[in-house]
């Protein structure tokens, strides 16, 4: 807990290039609008480390389950591999996609034929999903340096409507104005830049383990096709009467 205070006695402290300005006084020199993408900056940190932690090949598609629903499967237990899919402890990106297959085979009298439709739906539904859960971070990095923009803005507005007061022309006074009114475009492009460049990466990442599924499932569901689906009987087919012999005498 020692850190936190000793971060922020750093930031205080002026750089010897800075012109005994500290970087905590940069930072708040950008007014309501750096303090909220710094804000911005804090949420983002979080949605990075939960899409790290959720978008893991071993939490989309865990190698232990894959090997116990390919043992179901091999022996035609499709009733219990739909029940480990169901399982609420057993949730993953890999059980909901194969559950909706299993449900569809057990469901339909051409359930064979079906199951990669259902698994095919249900694996775009997924995907979809998983995307959605990163829009959050892309929002953030496009909205991040539109802040910044207004920032500066709002600073140049406010530097030159001051020195339109003075009735003068202090340069020093307007670069030092102007200096401060970009320190939110500096915060703006700071969230931002990260925030691409780690949504383009979760992005590749679904891809990738999208990729890997189809595989995986594609595999597990042959052994529902080798099951094969139960045949249906043959038509019976109604006795004739027998022709009468020719020559017969008609009645």
């Amino acid at each position: 807990m020692k850190t936190i205070p000793a971060l922020l006695q750093v930031l205080a402290t002026p750089g010897p290039e800075s012109g005994g300005t500290s970087w905590l006084d940069t930072v708040q020199s950008g007014g309501a609008i750096g303090f909220v993408i710094i804000g911005m900056s804090v949420i983002a940190v979080a949605l990075v480390v939960m899409h790290g932690w959720q978008l893991r090949r071993a939490a989309l598609l865990p190698s232990e389950q894959l090997t116990v629903l390919d043992e179901m499967l091999v022996r035609r237990d499709v009733a219990g591999a739909l029940q480990y899919c169901l399982d609420p402890a057993n949730d993953s990106y890999l059980t909901r996609i194969l559950g909706a297959g299993l449900t569809r085979f057990q469901k339909s009298a051409f359930g064979a034929f079906e199951v990669k439709n259902a698994i095919e739906d249900a694996g775009a539904d997924q995907t979809a999903r998983l995307y959605r859960s990163t829009d959050a971070l892309g929002v953030i990095a496009v909205i991040s340096p539109l802040l910044g923009l207004l920032g500066t803005v709002q600073g140049m507005v406010g530097a030159f409507d001051n020195l339109s007061r003075t009735a003068g022309s202090n340069s020093e006074e307007l670069a030092s104005n102007i200096s401060l009114a970009l320190v939110t475009t500096l915060l703006g492009l700071f969230v931002a830049i990260p925030c691409v460049a780690l949504h383009a990466f979760f992005r590749n990442r679904i891809d990738a383990a999208s990729s890997e599924a189809g595989r995986e499932l594609e595999r597990l569901t042959i052994h529902l096709e080798s099951s094969g689906a139960a045949p249906s009987p043959a038509p019976r087919r109604t006795a004739s009467a027998p022709a009468p012999a020719q020559g017969e005498a008609r009645a």
